[in-house]
């Protein structure tokens, strides 16, 4: 029988976790069982008119790996199946991909919407460097629809939220922004990090473009910075693309080479460190030295309902706040032998950061109090490590404050 009529030999009809591992795989002539990585800058023709071919479009192929590449092809074939959208591109960094999402869609002129609660740089890109370049723009309290709603003008033409927010784990109703900024024209961008691609699926809830942090959940190891872009083949096509072209924000081949290894254990990874975010909420939530329990799933979160049906499940980030001040959340990290202190998230390793200090550091203390952010406030990215030893590790350090 002819391997064609085998009804998976469609990539569509495939689970997602069949996709995770072998979703946008091209082996070269030599039939190789991983995938080739391709460090080349630039590719060779047959001759002059093929090379005019390629450069015009006429015929497919590579030109320049700044353009694009055979393996971070491969990497970004396999994430539009994971992500279930038209089309991807891939960046160097998180940064790149949040950047160029915005930045390739508007003109001096235009306007912006963003919810408030933002990653520090993601807030600066908003806030501080599209007005240099004539793009203005407002932030809102990402919890309220009617804010969005109101923030809404003639010339706005993106909305950019990010759910859940960073550190504090607030939420924003993507279903509904979606309706909001399509009724005005505009797109909609969500920084789908702390979700990931398992947990939350931003296009089918109306967004136009999803984007990501490679270096967290999708690496996951601590390995490599990188970033991706989401969305329609038009958008990605279109001005993404042009985008990427002309200014150089290009993955490495060989950082696409490792995400495309991570990403065959990526659904394996995140559902365990989430069922360990689980278990550690609901030691955390009753600990009398705590003071705010912060978890999607957990039924405290005030936006709970909201979290339920939007997330199939709570994710891997828990945020807490001790009783005390900035000292006592030093005191309590710095007692952890098994979570480190580092500003990522996502890792296979648990990793404690204080935002006030450092990812969160640069905006002023009345920006941050109206984040939730205090100086009491630690985000816990939780790890694969055991979650009996990673309370035991929590326990003993909160014994410490």
């Amino acid at each position: 029988m002819d391997r064609n009529s085998n009804p998976l030999s469609d990539p569509s009809r495939r689970s997602p976790q069949t996709l995770m591992v072998q979703g946008g795989i091209e082996r070269s002539q030599h039939g190789e069982t991983a995938e080739a990585i391709f460090m080349s800058s630039g590719f060779v023709y047959d001759s002059s008119e093929m090379a005019e071919l390629r450069f015009t479009g006429a015929e497919p192929g590579h030109t320049y790996s700044r353009v694009g590449n055979p393996t971070v092809d491969m990497f970004q074939n396999r994430m539009a199946l994971i992500e279930g959208a038209e089309a991807a591109r891939a960046t160097a960094t998180g940064m790149a991909a949040m950047t160029t999402a915005v930045m390739a869609q508007v003109r001096a002129g235009e306007h912006v919407v963003a919810s408030r609660a933002l990653f520090g740089s993601c807030r600066y890109v908003i806030e501080e460097y599209l007005p240099r370049w004539g793009v203005s723009s407002s932030l809102v309290d990402g919890r309220d629809l009617a804010a969005f709603e109101k923030a809404m003008r003639p010339n706005t033409k993106v909305v950019f939220i990010e759910t859940p927010t960073n550190p504090a784990l607030e939420l924003v109703d993507i279903a509904g922004v979606a309706e909001i900024a399509h009724a005005h024209g505009a797109r909609l961008i969500v920084d789908n990090v702390f979700a990931t691609a398992i947990w939350q699926k931003p296009l089918s809830l109306g967004a136009d473009l999803v984007v990501y942090s490679a270096t967290k959940h999708i690496d996951g190891q601590g390995r490599a910075l990188g970033g991706v872009i989401l969305g329609s083949e038009e958008l990605i096509s279109g001005d993404i693309h042009t985008f990427i072209r002309q200014t150089g924000p290009s993955l490495s081949p060989f950082n696409a080479w490792v995400m495309l290894k991570s990403l065959e254990t990526l659904e394996l990874r995140v559902r365990a460190m989430t069922e360990n975010a689980v278990r550690i909420a609901s030691y955390m939530t009753a600990h009398p030295k705590i003071d705010r329990l912060i978890y999607p799933h957990h039924p405290g979160h005030p936006q709970y309902e909201l979290a339920q049906r939007q997330m199939a499940a709570g994710s891997t980030l828990v945020s807490f706040e001790i009783k005390g001040d900035k000292t006592a959340a030093f005191r309590l990290a710095d007692a952890l032998a098994i979570i480190a202190i580092s500003n990522n998230l996502g890792d296979a390793k648990s990793i404690i950061t204080h935002p006030a200090t450092t990812t969160h550091q640069r905006l002023g203390p009345e920006a941050r109090a109206e984040l939730g952010i205090s100086d009491s406030l630690l985000r816990l990215s939780v790890g694969l490590e055991n979650a009996d030893d990673l309370i035991i590790d929590l326990a003993f350090a909160l014994d410490q404050v």
